[in-house]
């Protein structure tokens, strides 16, 4: 783990700052590696860091008492773990664990809260990435609520692909199952849906996106929304 002032900046948030604020904040940053199943937060616990993701996938998962999860938001490279610090509440009554493997650079909690009542471009940036997190976490309610299995299915791929930037990546329809709250043998059924229908190919814990447009309309208007948001909010196109 190295502070690197000359570290390619792959995380979105911290490209899209003016360089002098960005040079402010080199000191503080850490590169880390993030190896799958790693948390970041525990439920409940005050958060000490923040991660801004270079590459990699990181889950936001509401664990019941029964122990059974369900995944209310995803973070990629155009965003970061760890917003209750700088809202204030320093903790949250989510879990934040490393879904797909990458990278980040950490920063100390105070400091990030720091810098952000400072505000300007940081402060800007965190607000909209917060607001297009708010619209992926109420859209993703709405479909996982009136949606058949196969759209959420289709709504969540897609979401991984654009946070990915690619399409195909490792997951277990057991690891899928747990985040979307449903029965592995709901998500064999749906994925075998959307295989036979040539949008998915699944093979040995591996899954790849062969007809991504096919797979768009079958997620329905919430994938849409989501990202139209994500575009306009934090200007780019996450496709």
């Amino acid at each position: 783990m190295t502070k690197n002032a000359n570290f390619p900046i792959k995380n979105r948030l911290l490209a899209a700052l003016p360089d002098e604020d960005y040079q402010r904040l080199v000191p503080d940053l850490e590169f880390v590696e993030l190896p799958l199943r790693q948390t970041l937060y525990e439920a409940e616990e005050p958060i000490k860091h923040v991660y801004f993701l270079n590459e990699g996938i990181t889950s936001i998962v509401y664990i019941m008492e029964d122990g059974s999860t369900l995944e209310v938001g995803m973070v990629g490279n155009q965003g970061m773990v760890g917003i209750p610090v700088f809202l204030g509440g320093g903790m949250t009554t989510t879990t934040a664990f490393v879904q797909i493997a990458g990278s980040a650079m950490k920063m100390n909690a105070v400091r990030l809260k720091a810098e952000f009542d400072l505000g300007g471009a940081l402060q800007k940036q965190l607000l909209l990435y917060t607001q297009s997190l708010l619209t992926q976490i109420s859209h993703a309610t709405v479909c996982n609520r009136v949606n058949r299995v196969e759209q959420r299915l289709a709504r969540w791929l897609l979401t991984v692909a654009d946070l990915t930037q690619s399409n195909e990546f490792p997951l277990t329809q057991e690891f899928i199952a747990h985040m979307l709250g449903v029965r592995r043998s709901g998500v064999t059924v749906a994925a075998g849906i959307l295989s036979q229908a040539g949008m998915i190919r699944y093979s040995r814990g591996r899954i790849t996106i062969l007809n991504r447009e096919d797979l768009e309309a079958t997620s329905g208007e919430n994938y849409t929304v989501i990202k139209t948001e994500l575009s306009r909010l934090l200007g780019t196109d996450r496709a």
